[in-house]
């Protein structure tokens, strides 16, 4: 209670690995999430796409698991929670519609988890107490704790247990990937985030910060926008790197940032992509697990390489790191959330 939301939202940030062992442990471990799994897995058997449904930073966590499937020959789609809610009469077409949110009383999701319509329906939440949790029948839990700051460990403890869910459908094991994740994770933290006074200087003066990735990665780089503007009010942008590619790529001046996620099988079109910004007179963050030296205009960040789809955990610790920093310079403008409010639409 006594800690600023700059102090809060750090604690929050290296709570991370503590929060995906744990959940790793639980979700190989416990019985009732291994059953609540293999119900899932049999539920989804339909021919018909798989939907994660989310708003905000579960929306992000939904697209490295629809990605994921999608990989796996799987159709799959992530849907923002109020587009779907207003928009969609095909609500009871999907095999499984996966419901993602940490607070479990965000409007749109609970109206989602009362509508009739909706077929085969499951929650992934944070919040055992929340009205979504008491609504839906199947669920599994996210297991990151308190969070009073905006979504750090909930981001990854969800992301990784779309993953995992996304696997279980598939018919994959997964537990050495995570185990493989999970090696590094610590450490690489704390590489990244020993580099955040670097990135801030790198960055500061920029009209605004964009942040590209693909595939797993893209869910990041909406996320790490997000986490910029909500902490520190720096206007920040995310783009796939196809989107960024067709239209924002030609305004890159000298005023531009960009962190790219150069990372998993299409880390060679996001170093392309760097090169083609920087030849505009534009700046880069260049996110990759290759080593490379920095130039004036080029600030590679080295991530360690772990296994498809865990980049989504690894490339957000790059924005989460440069939203401290800026916080530590300017303040952060965030109010601690002790408690959830009431969450309208």
């Amino acid at each position: 209670m006594a800690l600023s939301m700059t102090s809060i939202y750090e604690m929050e940030c290296r709570e991370q690995p503590r929060c995906l062992a744990a959940l790793f442990g639980a979700y190989q471990a416990d019985p009732d999430i291994e059953a609540q799994l293999g119900n899932l897995q049999r539920k989804s058997f339909s021919a018909a796409p798989i939907l994660l449904i989310g708003m905000g930073a579960s929306y992000c966590s939904c697209v490295a698991g629809a990605s994921w499937l999608q990989s796996g020959a799987r159709s799959a789609f992530a849907v923002d929670a109020g587009e779907w809610l207003h928009y969609s009469s095909t609500k009871n077409q999907a095999a499984l519609s996966l419901i993602v949110t940490t607070s479990g009383e965000s409007a749109e999701l609970v109206e989602l988890c009362r509508n009739p319509a909706i077929g085969s329906v499951a929650l992934l939440c944070n919040n055992s107490k929340s009205t979504c949790w008491s609504l839906v029948k199947d669920k599994l839990p996210i297991l990151a704790g308190p969070e009073y700051g905006n979504a750090t460990k909930t981001y990854t403890n969800a992301t990784a247990a779309c993953i995992i869910l996304a696997d279980q459908i598939l018919g994959r094991a997964w537990s050495d990937d995570a185990s493989r994740l999970l090696h590094s994770y610590s450490t690489t933290l704390d590489r990244v985030f020993a580099q955040r006074n670097e990135m801030e200087d790198f960055c500061r003066g920029a009209a605004n910060i964009e942040i590209i990735g693909r595939g797993p990665a893209y869910g990041s780089a909406i996320m790490g926008a997000l986490c910029i503007r909500e902490m520190t009010g720096q206007r920040a942008a995310p783009h796939s790197g196809g989107g960024f590619r067709h239209g924002p790529i030609l305004d890159v001046d000298q005023s531009h940032v960009a962190i790219i996620f150069a990372l998993g099988r299409t880390a060679a079109l996001g170093v392309s992509l760097a090169h083609d910004c920087v030849a505009r007179g534009g700046r880069v963050i260049l996110v990759e697990a290759d080593e490379r030296k920095p130039s004036e205009r080029l600030l590679p960040i080295h991530l360690d390489p772990v296994p498809e789809p865990w980049e989504s955990l690894t490339s957000i610790l790059v924005p989460q790191a440069l939203t401290l920093a800026i916080a530590e310079r300017h303040g952060a403008r965030l109010s601690p959330r002790f408690q959830y409010g009431e969450m309208k639409e």
